[in-house]
């Protein structure tokens, strides 16, 4: 282990810059540069961040400040730091811009001078550079979010962009109607099914980012990262309820399952895919009753506003 130092602003600016030309798996987060109404969505973003962190992973975004994007970056900063006391710094973010939006930032914020900017000549660049990331995590956001999940799906779907797992962190259940609209136009045959790994809360995304970190393979050609997301969508719950139950780390449940599945006797195998089956089912039936809830309230919403608008009519 490396002697505790203090570095400083350079040292820190250096370190980082360095650790960005080393291999390595990369996150793009794409995300809202507003906060939103509920605190909830900020607290877990700054969260996300010292996940990635916490992983081993590197963070790619589209460089911001504030909002969702900017509670990311510090949380990778500040998980970074708390490791850089003790080991040497090897957890770095990259942030892809254009020159014009660079100019609608605080400039004079510190956090911009421990992140490597990097500018891209046009916008359609700035999302070529971005998609070089191994996975991507859609958090909560506004209509430049929805540009970029749409932008990427299309360019996956079109063999524009390789093949690569898709998390859509359902922060409060924020991707409840665009996960309906999704399966919906899937399902009348206007796109291909994108497997969307979706996790509701923090405990959910560092099962699947453990998932991805000892199985991801970013050398694998497109159809089998396809069939891989697939496969960890449906196991996903699997995983999420055994290291609940047991406090496994989620290598070792990995190494449990490819026991069974490589030694085990038919009795075994037999037993471990009903658990796998039941716990997914068990949490598609709860992410529905929530769903179900949900729709209730926009129910009673929509009510709500064609009572004011009959009586604005009334008034005629």
């Amino acid at each position: 282990m490396a002697k505790k130092t203090n570095c400083g602003e350079d040292e820190l600016l250096s370190a980082f810059i360095k650790e960005n030309k080393k291999n390595g798996i990369r996150v793009f987060v794409a995300g809202g540069s507003r906060g939103g109404h509920n605190p909830v969505y900020v607290r877990e973003a700054y969260t996300l961040g010292k996940k990635i962190v916490e992983m081993g992973f590197k963070l790619d975004f589209g460089l911001s400040n504030s909002g969702i994007m900017g509670a990311v970056a510090r949380g990778v900063m500040d998980a970074w730091n708390e490791k850089q006391h003790c080991a040497t710094p090897d957890f770095p973010i990259q942030g892809i811009t254009t020159a014009e939006y660079f100019k609608l930032y605080d400039s004079d914020d510190k956090m911009f001078q421990h992140i490597n900017v990097i500018f891209a000549k046009t916008l359609e660049e700035r999302k070529q550079r971005l998609l070089n990331a191994d996975f991507v995590v859609f958090t909560p956001g506004g209509v430049g979010t929805l540009d970029e999940l749409a932008y990427d799906c299309v360019a996956m779907q079109d063999g524009l962009l390789q093949k690569k797992p898709f998390i859509l962190y359902n922060i409060n259940g924020f991707f409840h109607h665009l996960l309906e609209y999704l399966k919906s136009i899937s399902n009348k045959g206007f796109s291909d099914p994108v497997p969307f790994v979706v996790v509701d809360n923090d405990f959910e995304l560092e099962v699947a980012f453990s998932l991805l970190k000892n199985k991801y393979d970013k050398c694998c050609e497109g159809n089998k990262v396809y069939d891989n997301t697939r496969r960890l969508v449906y196991e996903l719950p699997y995983f999420i309820q055994q290291k609940q139950q047991t406090g496994k780390d989620v290598a070792d449940i990995i190494r449990d399952v490819c026991g069974i599945r490589g030694l085990g006797n038919d009795e075994e195998k037999a037993e471990l895919d009903t658990k796998i089956e039941t716990a997914y089912l068990e949490k598609e039936i709860e992410r529905m009753y929530d769903r179900l809830a949900k729709t209730g309230r926009d129910t009673s919403v929509v009510s709500y506003k064609l009572s004011r608008l009959k009586r604005r009519q009334n008034k005629l």
